[in-house]
């Protein structure tokens, strides 16, 4: 099970919404959907993603800069869908598709003609698609002091357990909006 919240900070403080991320299939779709729930451009926004005591994450947009992540569990997230749009971004990892789009574009390189096999010896691909994807810790990962600036040192967002969004809430002053949405 899933909870998911935007929390926007206005003039007047936060404000909340819950949201859903079925169409989410990227970290920039989840910024553009973050940029939209600000009430002026430019605004913070706090996209909290939790999965029932496996992990939880906070992307934080701040206008058009690029958004920035922390999750507390990436090697649980990166086993779930919405926490893997987190971890592949934070790892680097491209999409294996597009990977493979490109190699057949350079197919002609390997000194073969189209269809003339290829004699791969049974290794060679395990090895390629190894390479290409990192594995996910099994701990934290990113942006740590990204809520430094709104009350939570690095050190406390590290050692949160339990109701970890809930504590960040009351850490930035928003344990009220954030209740009213879960």
């Amino acid at each position: 099970m899933y909870f998911a919240a935007l929390l926007a900070r206005t003039e007047d403080g936060w404000e909340a919404s819950d949201t859903e991320l079925d169409d989410v299939e990227t970290l920039a779709d989840l910024a553009d959907l973050a940029r939209e729930a600000a009430a002026d451009e430019g605004e913070t926004v706090l996209v909290f993603i939790e999965q029932e005591d496996a992990w939880f994450g906070v992307v934080r947009v701040d206008g058009e800069d690029d958004p920035r992540v922390y999750v507390s569990h990436a090697a649980a997230a990166a086993r779930s869908s919405y926490g893997e749009i987190l971890t592949s971004e934070l790892l680097g990892d491209d999409d294996p598709d597009s990977e493979l789009d490109e190699l057949d574009k350079l197919a002609d390189l390997d000194g073969t003609e189209d269809g003339e096999p290829e004699h791969a010896t049974d290794g060679d691909e395990d090895d390629a698609s190894a390479g290409s994807a990192r594995i996910a810790p099994a701990g934290p990962l990113g942006d740590g002091r990204i809520l430094a600036d709104l009350g939570m040192s690095e050190r406390t967002l590290l050692g949160l357990t339990d109701d970890a969004l809930g504590e960040i809430a009351d850490a930035i002053g928003a344990s009220e909006i954030l209740e009213a949405v879960r």
